[in-house]
């Protein structure tokens, strides 16, 4: 497989409520709201996409569609041409040259743009798929909105087994086992949360979606500010699980130059790849 070409997207922004307390004091009248940080790959296979964002129904629809809790305390934009389908058209493809779509997980902003591509292969960890259909938990009845993936019929689904990658276990190769497409559990914040990691010429991107939200917790001495420690403990579905993840992702970033690591929503990590470009 040749090197890939990869566009970092914003397929939704957000202002939350009380959106002061999710950067550091000082900073804070700077703030500009969150991302929907997704990626556009470009392979031999086709299209690419990691995570998805809202799609055209979910701007079309709104608050039914994506529910009344995510609405009224995240505060979508809800911009047609943040689509994931939108900015894929604007790069001159078509919706239909996106084969395959991984996901972190099935959360309302990063699995709303699947039915916007009908002909791809949705790739996700078991254990979120069945979360996001059972909806047991209170948690996962307000996250999960089944009404933007049900339709789909093209899921390839994954086990928590495979190989060693960078001090992370169960670490699986997606799309025909292409080595430069890996799926790495980092659950806690959803029962079957992944981080993808994609090989590029400098070495790795690691897409570690909501696993955190703020690029100071990758620090070497990191902090967090207070609105997200709180929203992140509020909507973990296991929260020891997921600090010991976020410490492993912090030996990463910290111990590993080759190794870009990222999350969905900081809009500061997101303005430094999309400048960066990584092509």
């Amino acid at each position: 497989m040749s090197a890939p070409k990869i566009h970092h997207l914003n397929c939704a922004s957000m202002h939350p409520l009380a959106g002061f307390t999710l950067e550091h004091r000082g900073q804070a009248r700077d703030y500009a709201g969150l991302v929907c940080h997704c990626l556009l790959i470009e392979t031999d296979a086709g299209l690419v996409l990691v995570d998805t964002g809202l799609g055209s129904a979910d701007v079309a629809q709104g608050r039914p569609r994506l529910g009344a809790m995510f609405s009224h305390v995240v505060r979508p934009g809800l911009r047609a041409e943040e689509t994931a389908r939108h900015q894929v058209e604007a790069l001159g493809f078509s919706p239909d040259d996106v084969r395959h779509i991984v996901l972190t997980h099935l959360d309302v902003d990063h699995a709303g743009g699947i039915g916007d591509f009908p002909n791809a292969r949705v790739h996700v960890l078991a254990a979120e798929h069945a979360a996001a259909k059972a909806r047991r938990h209170v948690k996962e009845r307000d996250r999960y909105r089944p009404a933007q993936w049900q339709g789909h019929d093209d899921w390839q689904l994954y086990d928590a087994t495979g190989e060693a990658w960078h001090g992370f276990d169960a670490v699986r190769a997606v799309i025909d086992n292409d080595p430069d497409i890996l799926l790495v559990p980092v659950t806690g914040h959803t029962r079957g949360h992944a981080a993808i990691a994609v090989r590029h010429n400098q070495g790795w991107l690691l897409h570690a979606g909501d696993a955190y939200f703020h690029r100071d917790e990758m620090a070497a001495k990191p902090c967090c500010p207070f609105g997200l420690r709180l929203f992140q403990a509020a909507v973990g579905v296991d929260n020891t699980d997921r600090r010991r993840n976020q410490a492993r992702l912090r030996e990463l970033a910290v111990g590993h130059a080759d190794v870009n690591v990222f999350c969905s929503h900081d809009p500061v990590e997101f303005a430094r790849a999309s400048g960066q470009g990584h092509r």
